[in-house]
């Protein structure tokens, strides 16, 4: 597969400014992770599998929630209600920002967006319970993402984490950015214990099947179809080299 760097900041704001105006690859995405209309996804975490999340996550009644790259904050806002969970929303994407904190005012729900990233949120040490990242943590794999959650968590916290990892990290049909993707050893190396890494086939299955119709897509001129489109094309050529995981652990008390 060529290589593909990370996208920026900027590429992020005009890919959520894009769904805000087209909503059409929105309802297809939609349709196959069985998300409700008003739960706003930037990524592929299914319906089911927020249940996994939050399972993973051990929120204490009350407890206060990082949803960090949170992108329009849909998943963020689902678990915080479910929980009883004290908000707060950070990404790099001022545009993000500015969706998820409309978001949150449609929901009614009480909740807390700043512009951060992976390696620095801007918040306290040891300031939340509870840290999610949703399919993010493959753009900033490094040791300071790692830390920085660490950091923030108060101690007995939890994070959980979605995202793919190579099966091979020196198979070249796996794009760059994957195949550099080690959770449990990045959160080994920050200090984390309790260190659980489980694959998650069903939400492979699902993705699958997107990313097969995304890919036969005739995007026309929606640019939210487009990337729909281009990205199934990238996808499939390395998806069965990858595993799809959902990665756990604790801060020591």
């Amino acid at each position: 597969m060529s290589e593909r760097k990370p996208p920026s900041a900027e590429d992020f704001n005009q890919w959520y400014a894009d769904m805000a105006e087209q909503s059409t690859g929105d309802e297809i995405k939609r349709g196959y992770l069985g998300l409700p209309p008003l739960l706003l996804s930037s990524s592929l975490l299914t319906w089911d599998g927020i249940a996994d999340v939050i399972e993973a996550l051990r929120l204490p009644q009350g407890g206060r929630l990082l949803d960090l790259a949170c992108g329009r904050g849909g998943y963020g806002l689902e678990i915080a209600s479910r929980t009883g969970a004290k908000l707060t929303g950070v990404d790099f994407s001022e545009e993000a920002i500015t969706q998820a904190e409309a978001l949150a005012q449609l929901w009614g729900a009480e909740a807390e967006y700043r512009v951060g990233d992976l390696t620095g949120t801007g918040l306290p040490d040891a300031s939340v319970d509870a840290v999610v990242i949703v399919d993010s943590i493959q753009f900033k794999p490094e040791a300071a993402s790692f830390q920085e959650i660490h950091r923030v968590l108060a101690p007995g916290g939890r994070v959980a984490l979605t995202t793919w990892e190579a099966l091979d990290p020196t198979d070249e049909r796996v794009s760059n950015l994957l195949r550099v993707v080690d959770t449990r050893a990045g959160l080994e190396q920050a200090g984390f214990v309790d260190i659980e890494v489980r694959e998650r086939p069903a939400w492979s299955a699902v993705e699958r099947a997107l990313w097969e119709e995304a890919a036969s897509l005739d995007p026309g001129d929606d640019p939210t179809l487009k990337s729909l489109h281009d990205e199934g094309v990238r996808v499939l050529p390395g998806f069965d080299f990858v595993r799809r995981v959902l990665t756990s652990a604790s801060v020591d008390r």
